[in-house]
């Protein structure tokens, strides 16, 4: 396990607001009790309500903004993490297409309804980003030429309460890993509310079918 910048984080965060929104798309399901899906959505971000899309925002940004290396770690897709059918591979092309595939995100629901052990109904947020990665001059300030595009995928897991009213986050991951203010696609970074927890274990074994 490494250790994540906190300033990587906060420099994506600044992105996560109304008038500075990274996000395109958002997706995903809620599950009862039992781990079945309960009702899936797919959609662009924009098209959501203001109300919507801060709410929405605010569930995002929970991960990033997470206290770093406590409630926010950094793990590794090592060389059989990566194979041809594995969670990795399927979150690498959910990238690619900003969660424009429903088939796809079906299998990650299904993982999640099979895995994970929520103490009733939740649902499963995913959010497909983009930042482009400002040059920085040696003083640290910003230069206006981008370095590289950022894509990532933001994943919160949260309780429902009445009328698909979601709750705080309980756990999620960002993927890629922001590292260096680079993408780095064989890391992940893997958020729960209560630091290493039962969350973080049951995300693990979703991500990389072993505790």
């Amino acid at each position: 396990m490494r250790k994540i910048n906190r300033e990587d984080m906060l420099e994506l965060t600044r992105r996560m607001t109304l008038k500075r929104n990274c996000f395109d798309r958002i997706a995903g399901a809620y599950m009862d009790e039992e781990g079945f899906v309960d009702g899936t959505f797919n959609k662009h971000f924009l098209k959501l309500s203001t109300k919507d899309q801060q709410t929405n925002l605010d569930i995002a940004k929970t991960i990033p903004f997470s206290e770093t290396n406590v409630q926010l770690r950094e793990y590794v897709f090592g060389e059989a993490d990566r194979k041809p059918g594995s969670v990795w591979q399927l979150l690498m092309a959910l990238k690619e297409c900003g969660l424009k595939n429903d088939a796809m995100m079906d299998v990650l629901y299904e993982e999640f309804g099979s895995r994970y052990h929520a103490d009733g109904r939740y649902a499963v947020y995913f959010f497909h980003g983009s930042y482009d990665v400002p040059l920085k001059a040696s003083d640290k300030e910003s230069l206006w030429e981008s370095e590289e595009v950022y894509q990532f995928l933001i994943c919160a897991v949260c309780p429902v309460n009445g009328d698909y009213e979601p709750g705080v986050p309980e756990c999620g991951f960002l993927f890629p890993a922001f590292k260096d203010r680079s993408s780095d696609t064989e890391r992940i970074d893997i958020y729960a509310a209560d630091g290493d927890s039962r969350r973080a274990e049951e995300l693990k074994q979703i991500l990389f079918g072993r505790p």
